[in-house]
């Protein structure tokens, strides 16, 4: 009975750290695509809360954003397979 339970428990801190480290990738990704925007906004919120104009931060933002969603729309999945088919 108590060799039962150990395996239990041993079984639930694998599959949460399975789960930390997916969660861990996914987080690295979002941060490349979306980095440079989120240091560009947060730079603008803090020339603007010291009083400061921040309207060149919100451009680098915005620029960096329009940069992420054309590298997104150029990544899919259905790229990939392309790629798959003009090999064969």
């Amino acid at each position: 009975m108590g060799a039962r339970r150990v395996r239990q428990a041993g079984q639930a801190m694998v599959e949460y750290v399975i789960v930390v480290a997916l969660v861990a990738v996914a987080a690295i990704a979002v941060y490349q695509l979306f980095g440079q925007v989120i240091r560009a906004q947060t730079a603008a919120m803090a020339r603007e809360i010291a009083g400061e104009d921040g309207t060149e931060q919100s451009r680098v933002a915005q620029s960096a954003a329009e940069l992420a969603a054309a590298q997104t729309a150029a990544k899919s999945l259905k790229s990939f397979t392309g790629n798959a088919d003009a090999a064969q």
